[in-house]
């Protein structure tokens, strides 16, 4: 679910929170990186929970309308379509993805009711809901096309969901397009067949990228001094209010990987750092970036002193 570039943006956010100072306890910020990639996976649950809740809630509606005093033949003998989609019966009876719920203590639907009631409302109003309830029969392909638009097209763009996220952790807000590209990916990925790990996504690809996270942080926040100074002599003719403190962390980053990763392409960091520029920051700080960084690996070259290893990496 994480790549690199998820990586360097979460490592990029505790740098910055800094403010440009070095830390006086790095395994405390290690465990706090740490923390906040694992927090993507609880995003992950608390969403696709979401999914069996509004299911649940559709059950519980229809057994009212079924029972209501007044009850009219479509009430006793209701479209049970929805509540048979077979890609939300899997996530129901997935034990595992209860089994993680429960030991990660995600009970945000059950203590918050009224969002499950929020998307229920907007998902029954929908056409696109009308459309899928038009017959009360359908395959598994046409389950699977619903449930992907109905977390596409009402769960992941609803304001009132993204606020109360938001206030549930303000990281979340920056995982939250990660994750729902995962989740979107595994829903159309899904099978009849499907077994239960299916939806229990591996957060990190391998011990690598894990150690690479960590590394990063530790290597970057060890040397701020000396980054910072070879940034200031390469933007000598700027105007120093003028960039923005996210390029100068980026740029901290870069010169990190530059020095203390020889296994990274030269090209690759640039390319990262530049892209993540052109997201979280100022209009023209990917061309900033790119120039400094592109000064800085120029005399390191002259020198002789750039650290890559291996064939390509320049």
């Amino acid at each position: 679910m994480l790549n690199r570039r998820h990586i360097r943006i979460k490592v990029m956010q505790i740098i910055y929170a800094f403010n440009g100072n070095e830390s006086d306890d790095l395994k405390k910020d290690e465990r706090f990186l740490l923390k906040s990639i694992d927090s993507m996976l609880d995003l992950y649950f608390v969403l696709t929970s979401l999914l069996i809740e509004v299911h649940k809630k559709a059950e519980i509606y229809l057994q009212k309308s079924q029972t209501k005093h007044l009850a009219t033949k479509e009430d006793k003998n209701p479209n049970r379509k929805f509540i048979n989609n077979e890609v939300l019966l899997q996530l129901k009876n997935n034990a595992s993805l209860k089994e993680a719920l429960e030991k990660r203590k995600l009970n945000c639907w059950e203590l918050d009711n009224e969002y499950v009631d929020i998307i229920f409302k907007v998902l029954i109003k929908s056409d696109l809901y009308k459309e899928y309830m038009d017959t009360k029969v359908s395959t598994f392909k046409e389950d699977k096309e619903f449930v992907v638009d109905f977390f596409k097209e009402i769960i992941a763009p609803n304001d009132k969901l993204y606020e109360y996220l938001e206030d549930k952790n303000i990281t979340w807000v920056d995982d939250l397009p990660v994750v729902n590209t995962a989740i979107v990916k595994l829903l159309k990925k899904s099978k009849a067949n499907s077994n239960e790990s299916h939806f229990i996504p591996k957060l990190i690809k391998d011990d690598d990228d894990r150690a690479f996270a960590v590394e990063l942080l530790k290597k970057t926040m060890l040397n701020l001094g000396a980054f910072s100074e070879e940034i200031q002599e390469k933007t000598q003719n700027w105007d120093k209010d003028r960039i923005a403190n996210i390029d100068f962390v980026l740029l901290q980053m870069a010169i990190c990987e530059f020095q203390k990763f020889p296994s990274i392409p030269v090209k690759v960091t640039i390319n990262e750092y530049i892209e993540v520029a052109k997201e979280y920051s100022t209009p023209k700080s990917s061309v900033f970036i790119n120039g400094v960084l592109d000064k800085i690996v120029k005399e390191y070259s002259d020198k002789g002193t750039l650290n890559k290893m291996g064939r390509g990496l320049m």
